[in-house]
């Protein structure tokens, strides 16, 4: 199983006020650290790039994309795969990499999207998959105006169809917020949170989609999920379900 996981990195730049002076500083982090360790340790196989590498690391070919069975996209805006400096900066035309997701799933890759403030119609609407060809690809209905759903007095996610996903989990964790959307038709809610989907399975074509609502990391993944007995165990049992028949 080789997985291309997307996004999940950002830059923190901060401005210190001491009386009359001040300075800043910069600091880069990383969320899906621990999950990609979890992921390796089951065998899975992970090429990571951080969202700023987008622009020079990510397949820019149908070929390159077909060397991975499953593509995870997690916290990262469409704008990070739409304007490319080529064309934002050259007006060049290129390849749409949203477009080569698209095909890549149809032709029977798997694809699954983690929630977070730039995942699916994110933060102010600024993720903005809603008005992409990913709309059509996921397996989910998504809100025009900004989804977060805030919840700092944590909620636990209710599985309502036992799977080859979800079985034998036990009680899920707290969550302190997540995206809202709503499950296409012929898709399966594998779980809820506060009454919304949670975890919603479909396909594209002869591939397979996945959505999972909150974050694989802090704040929406409370610290508790993150260190939850089965957190590696869920993870890796999503992903290999969607990945790519060989």
């Amino acid at each position: 199983m080789k997985v291309l996981f997307v996004g999940e990195s950002w830059v923190i730049h901060m401005i210190h006020t001491k009386g009359f002076d001040s300075f800043t500083s910069t600091k880069y982090e990383e969320g899906a650290t621990y999950l990609l360790q979890c992921l390796r340790e089951e065998g899975i196989d992970i090429t990571y790039i951080p969202s700023h590498e987008v622009q020079i690391r990510f397949p820019a070919t149908l070929d390159e994309l077909n060397e991975f069975d499953v593509i995870v996209l997690s916290d990262i805006g469409s704008n990070t795969f739409l304007l490319r400096n080529a064309t934002f900066y050259d007006m060049k035309i290129e390849s749409n990499p949203l477009e080569l997701i698209k095909t890549f799933v149809a032709q029977g890759g798997g694809l699954l999207m983690i929630g977070g403030y730039l995942s699916f119609t994110g933060i102010d609407g600024k993720a903005n998959y809603k008005h992409t060809v990913l709309a059509d690809v996921l397996p989910v209905e998504l809100l025009e105006t900004d989804d977060r759903m805030e919840m700092p007095q944590g909620v636990h996610p209710k599985v309502i169809k036992e799977s080859p996903i979800t079985q034998s989990l036990g009680e899920w964790p707290l969550f302190l917020g997540y995206n809202k959307f709503a499950s296409k038709r012929d898709a399966d809610v594998l779980a809820t949170i506060a009454g919304d989907p949670f975890i919603v399975i479909g396909k594209f074509g002869e591939g397979k989609t996945a959505c999972f609502a909150s974050d694989c990391a802090p704040h929406w993944g409370s610290k508790e999920f993150v260190s939850w007995k089965n957190y590696k165990l869920f993870w890796s049992r999503l992903i290999q379900s969607i990945g790519k028949k060989r």
